[in-house]
């Protein structure tokens, strides 16, 4: 699943199109790495979103297929720091 779909359908962003905006400024990484849009994530890969004033990292836990529940969103990661 690529990343920017990823961060929408878990609810860590709100938008794909702010997903992609994030990414393309260089505030997404994946395994420490910056990640553009369409990275390929597989399970276990740990996410780094740097905000304003904050490090968000979660771990993948699975990858759905498609669109999930707001209540299963959040068992799709898990949040480390």
């Amino acid at each position: 699943m690529r990343l920017d779909k990823f961060l929408k359908v878990s609810r860590l962003i709100k938008r794909r199109t702010v997903a992609n905006k994030v990414s393309e400024q260089g505030r997404i990484y994946v395994n420490g790495i910056i990640a553009k849009p369409a990275k390929q994530l597989k399970q276990g890969d740990i996410i780094s979103i740097v905000q304003a004033d904050s490090v968000v990292k979660v771990k993948i836990i699975k990858l759905p297929l498609n669109n999930v529940s707001v209540q299963e969103a959040s068992s799709l990661y898990e949040v480390i720091e």
